[in-house]
């Protein structure tokens, strides 16, 4: 029978020990596939960590614009009204500070809407005004 020189596999004798080429290739591709999948899991964990974060900030920056629209609308429709706030802008108001979901802001708007008196009125809407502003996130 007559060899056959291109089925024969290469190898490397090392220490009188035989290895076969084919193994040590596919070893050391095997070796190269696990640290690049360590690799993007590592840069996927990143990257997850980074998506979280700007998430929690679109939703403060959100609830922040939210606010800054009432406040606007606050002041320009009450605090500049020439006379009395018409039933459809008190409506209106009522619907957007609802629409904030601010326990905290809605009590003081109450609190402000069930005013007795105007010097009563006037320091509710400075207390509304003061949480307001400290509610929007810096």
């Amino acid at each position: 029978m007559i060899p056959n020189k291109f089925n024969s596999m290469p190898t490397i004798r090392v220490d009188s020990k035989t290895i076969n080429l084919d193994k040590v290739i596919c070893v050391v591709f095997i070796l190269i596939l696990l640290v690049g999948n360590i690799f993007f899991w590592m840069r996927c964990s990143a990257v997850q960590q980074e998506l979280e974060k700007t998430k929690e900030t679109l939703t403060v920056q959100k609830t922040d614009e939210k606010i800054l629209d009432f406040t606007h609308l606050f002041i320009e429709k009450v605090l500049k009204a020439e006379g009395e706030v018409d039933f459809e802008t008190r409506l209106s108001l009522e619907n957007a500070v609802r629409n904030l979901d601010d326990e905290e802001i809605l009590n003081q708007w109450q609190k402000f809407t069930e005013s007795k008196t105007e010097i009563e009125a006037q320091e509710e809407v400075k207390n509304l005004l003061e949480i307001l502003v400290s509610k929007i996130k810096k």
